[in-house]
């Protein structure tokens, strides 16, 4: 049975593939259209799927996308008579909805076929639902508390369940306008950060202020026996509507803070140039007030639940800090995120509840590794490096000769593109499409942000670590597979791996077995024999814009940057 999920008309759009209850393909619009966290109809993505599955788009038995319009129809109505909100907001939001409707007329003008020579059903599957098998679905537990929590979809910005075997139990959620991930949102946007997915910087900056104005953060969102609420009048959205372009390119969202807020921080708009000590106070403060509410609600969901195993979905579940102190202040003891958290993941997410949930096939697949994407042939590559060839140094080494060229370059202070096999899905590069360097040395980091990312100089890199050397580096021993913990690194290793050790002494774990990448992991592993040291500086293979694709891309990405070797499949690349 072939399973199509779709996530469309909404940033990062993308699709995924399951055929008899297996995910065999994933990937996000963006890696084609080449604009971050493109929204609209991912057709690429659908084309590349299906391709990869070994089937026409005829063959499709079901086809589901990741929000329903007809969700928490009593909520909205009983809001919009009470708040009476800005009509074109309601226009804007029931235009892209109903948009849904369309989606198989689409998909057939995609494929030029006729709509009706589709013999697949359709599913809008609730916004939250679809997250929630997003991550249970794909989790190694049979039972588990869930929690999905982001900024907003179908009405609902937060839920908290339990899930066993096919079903999935609801006890509470927070609607509309309430949302941590809102609150976060126009936080960013206030600080300085004006673009969609600009959040992860504010979370990165933070460590470097102080949360002395928690209290002030105290007052604009606060805990509730069945969640949390914001105060509103310390936001627009509920009365004028959020300011949203989702047409086929970068997503846009208007700042929607209310003057009170603009006053109560007295933030003057900052750029990539820098911050000041202010910019990094509120930066601190809004992480710890949001570190309190996540841990609130899963104590809650806990005594709702007991259950030691918790599985984490949504744009909130990205928040790695958040994720890293759940082991310590709450019950809970197994945790799960998949990759592809947030709403990227809402097409597989889509595509298992269809088959799990409604159909109610039995729970048999584990996301073990993150690598759904394009894969190119040698040929394919060889052909890419004969069109670069005067501009290029180039050898071709069996497996053993180019782990230990690349470990050699590492350790000479190089920085290596690393580009193997399938690509990531999601957000983070996870050692197939990866940007690596030496974690000993001290100018490693701001080497790659100034003059290879051309970014924020306050932006951390993630080790990637060997998975059974975590206890010797980190204070906490737990599996994170998809970069989406951050851990404390162990006090008297911090002068021994600089370039991975962020300001407050943590650092964004990657966890690297042997069976989901043996290739890196015989990388690493080259690494620690010859430095002591089992772990090295990953960050994704891209400068300002989505993580490359294609093997072109990836030279093209070594050719305009400072990049001093690029390892091509067993390609080893330097400049001529």
């Amino acid at each position: 049975m072939n399973i199509l999920g779709i996530n469309a008309f909404h940033g990062d759009s993308s699709a995924a593939l399951i055929q008899d209850g297996i995910l065999v393909a994933a990937v996000e619009e963006e890696r084609f259209t080449r604009i971050k966290h493109w929204a609209g109809f991912p057709v690429q993505s659908i084309r590349y799927c299906l391709k990869e599955g070994g089937i026409d788009v005829k063959e499709l038995d079901h086809v589901a996308v990741s929000f329903d319009p007809k969700a928490n129809l009593t909520s909205k109505f009983l809001f919009t008579l009470k708040n009476m909100p800005d009509l074109k907001s309601i226009l804007d939001r029931l235009k892209r909805q109903s948009k849904s409707f369309g989606v198989m007329d689409q998909l057939a003008h995609a494929f030029d076929s006729d709509p009706k020579s589709l013999k697949a059903q359709f599913h809008a599957v609730e916004h939250h639902a679809a997250h929630l098998a997003s991550t249970f679905f794909t989790s190694p537990f049979d039972r588990a508390a869930i929690l999905s929590i982001d900024g907003m979809g179908d009405f609902v910005s937060t839920l908290m369940a339990s899930g066993e075997a096919t079903d999935f139990k609801i006890y509470d959620r927070v609607y509309y306008p309430h949302s941590v991930g809102f609150l976060y949102c126009a936080m960013t946007m206030l600080l300085g950060f004006p673009h969609y997915g600009d959040e992860y910087k504010v979370m990165g900056l933070a460590p470097y202020g102080t949360p002395s104005l928690v209290d002030r953060f105290r007052d604009i969102i606060y805990p509730k026996d069945s969640g949390f609420e914001l105060n509103l009048n310390y936001f627009t959205h509920h009365n004028k509507g959020i300011s949203m372009l989702w047409n086929d390119g970068a997503p846009s969202i208007k700042p929607f803070h209310s003057k009170l807020m603009k006053d109560t921080f007295e933030l003057a708009p900052t750029r990539s140039s820098g911050t000041t000590p202010q910019h990094e106070n509120v930066a601190a403060s809004l992480q710890c007030v949001t570190e309190e509410i996540v841990i609130h609600l899963l104590n809650e969901l806990y005594n709702k639940y007991p259950c030691e195993n918790l599985c984490l979905a949504g744009g909130v579940a990205m928040n790695s800090v958040a994720n890293g102190k759940i082991y310590r202040q709450t019950p809970f003891k197994n945790v799960f995120i998949p990759a592809g958290a947030a709403d990227n993941g809402g097409s597989f997410g889509a595509a298992f509840y269809v088959w799990n949930n409604l159909l109610k096939k039995p729970h048999q697949f584990v996301m073990e590794h993150a690598f759904w994407g394009p894969e190119f042939a040698e040929t394919e590559i060889k052909s890419t490096i004969g069109r670069h060839n005067n501009e290029l140094v180039c050898l071709r080494y069996k497996e053993g000769d180019l782990i230990e060229n690349t470990v050699s370059a590492l350790c000479e202070g190089k920085i290596v593109g690393w580009y193997q096999g399938r690509m990531e899905f999601g957000a983070r590069a996870l050692g197939n499409r990866s940007l690596l360097a030496d974690p000993r040395r001290t100018d490693a980091r701001d080497i790659i942000n100034l003059k290879i990312k051309f970014r924020e100089k306050f932006r951390p890199f993630a080790p990637s670590i060997l998975e059974e050397k975590v206890s010797e580096f980190f204070e906490d021993n737990v599996p994170s597979p998809f970069m989406e913990k951050v851990v404390p690194i162990r006090q008297g290793k911090r002068p021994l791996i600089p370039a991975v050790t962020h300001v407050d002494g943590s650092g964004r774990l990657q966890t690297v077995d042997s069976r989901s990448n043996p290739l890196y992991y015989k990388l690493i592993k080259g690494f620690e024999q010859k430095t002591g040291i089992p772990l090295v500086l990953n960050t994704s293979l891209n400068e300002n814009e989505p993580i490359v694709c294609t093997p072109e891309e990836a030279l093209q990405c070594f050719l305009r940057t400072k990049m001093d070797v690029m390892v091509l499949g067993n390609y080893y690349i330097e400049r001529g």
